[in-house]
């Protein structure tokens, strides 16, 4: 089922997300996430949540896709496409959309209508986000 809103989503729904993040978000943290989102897309399997996908906005002219995330257990499945899909259709009156990736999913995201742009900058603090 997917939903595209956290309202009624609570912190312990949220467990086993950033894999491999050296400081991942706390759940509490996830869904403060979720609920500072300009728009959010959630998939979930009963009562938890597998998946979700966010974007900031300035609510008018651009939006960014800062995270897409699906539980180990159910990647493959199209349901990270789905979200992206979905997310991609509530900003569709937007004149960019951006997002960043590593190379390797670059695939993922062209198949979905992103091309690679010349380029792209960020600062990542590894120490921050707990």
């Amino acid at each position: 089922m997917y939903t595209s809103t956290a309202d009624a989503i609570t912190a312990d729904q949220l467990g086993g997300f950033f894999v491999g993040w050296p400081h991942p978000p706390s759940p509490e943290r996830h869904l403060d996430i979720l609920h500072g989102s300009h728009a959010v897309e959630l998939a979930l399997d009963g009562d938890t949540v597998v998946g979700f996908a966010t974007a900031i906005s300035d609510g008018v002219l651009s939006a960014f896709i800062p995270l897409l995330e699906v539980l180990p257990e159910y990647q493959h499945r199209r349901i990270g496409t789905e979200l992206v899909r979905r997310l991609l259709g509530r900003l569709d009156t937007f004149y960019m959309v951006d997002l960043c990736c590593d190379a390797g999913l670059e695939p993922f995201y062209r198949a979905l209508g992103f091309q690679t742009l010349d380029r792209g900058m960020g600062i990542r603090r590894t120490h921050v986000g707990q």
